[in-house]
């Protein structure tokens, strides 16, 4: 493992290569990576980038929000294959019959999609600044929210704007189960419970805190409580608890009885060290955001970045 770190930070130098990796990929990824981060975080990385070659250690919906934001570098992915139940619960068809039924609306998208997806709204969100987002809109302005409803419900919540909701979710947020996380509550007691706005209603209403994987981490990092049940993907574990050694963190349970006692996203876990190695080797998968695509997916990303300042 040692050497084969060793040989992807000399690959990465003698080839101009910048390694972006997303909190849930696993911890030998994210040691060797240039910046790790969630989705807002690495959109910025991605756009700053100076490098030939970006490497994004994640799924292929980020890999291809960073080709749309540097269409003159080449952008790989360890694994094509890693993909997203969120992004693959809306096909671009669908939601365009969808949003062509309500041509009043904005369109306000979450990331989490496909390039496609970005493409046909007039902005793009992250968990970071959704909320941001939606109170930007003018209130007698109605509002698509997609494609994940369980973001969405929580954004209707803290803002009171009525939107109407595409009907997706991610898998991973979905699993964790209410029993268990009361059970593993009763026996931390003074664990405050964490969560990613992605989770069910019902697991929100028992946290503390509700925020993005960067906000859960800055929040773990300033609240003085020293113990936390996190609902959010177990990768996240890694860089929060290098940020808080002294504290103690526990995965919340997921409805599976699986071997981590955690929720894990397969996608994000489908990336290893040696397809790191490989990728840059060989520089390849290449993502190809075809140009037509990419014009139109890039102005509500830069309508995001612009609002995010």
């Amino acid at each position: 493992m040692k050497n084969l770190k060793e040989r992807i930070l000399k690959l990465k130098k003698e080839k101009n290569a910048v390694i972006l990796a997303h909190y849930y990929q696993e911890a030998a990824i994210q040691d060797v990576a240039d910046y790790v981060g969630d989705s807002l975080g690495l959109s910025i990385e991605a756009m700053k980038a100076d490098a030939d070659i970006i490497l994004f250690a994640g799924v292929h919906f980020m890999a291809e929000t960073a080709k749309i934001l540097n269409p003159t570098k080449k952008v790989i992915l360890p694994d094509l294959k890693a993909g997203c139940s969120l992004a693959e619960s809306c096909p671009p068809d669908l939601f365009q019959k969808f949003i062509d039924q309500q041509p009043d609306h904005i369109v306000i998208t979450y990331v989490n999609c496909s390039a496609e997806i970005k493409a046909l709204s007039d902005i793009v969100c992250t968990s970071s600044n959704a909320v941001k987002i939606v109170e930007s809109v003018p209130k007698g302005r109605p509002i698509i929210f997609a494609p994940d409803k369980n973001l969405g419900k929580y954004i209707i919540n803290k803002t009171g704007r009525d939107m109407l909701l595409w009907d997706g979710s991610c898998v991973v947020h979905e699993a964790f189960s209410l029993d268990k996380l009361i059970e593993v509550h009763k026996l931390h007691p003074d664990a405050k419970i964490i969560a990613h706005p992605e989770s069910e209603t019902h697991i929100l209403e028992t946290a503390s805190y509700i925020g993005s994987t960067a906000g859960m981490i800055d929040y773990v990092k300033t609240n003085p409580n020293n113990k936390f049940i996190v609902a959010t993907e177990a990768g996240i574990l890694h860089k929060m608890q290098q940020e808080v050694p002294n504290k103690t963190l526990i995965p919340a349970p997921s409805q599976e009885d699986n071997t981590c006692a955690c929720s894990e996203c397969g996608y994000m876990k489908m990336n290893t060290l040696q397809k790191v190695y490989d990728c840059l080797l060989n520089e390849t998968p290449e993502i190809i955001v075809p140009q037509y695509i990419r014009e139109k997916a890039l102005l509500p990303i830069e309508r995001m970045l612009e609002l995010s300042k």
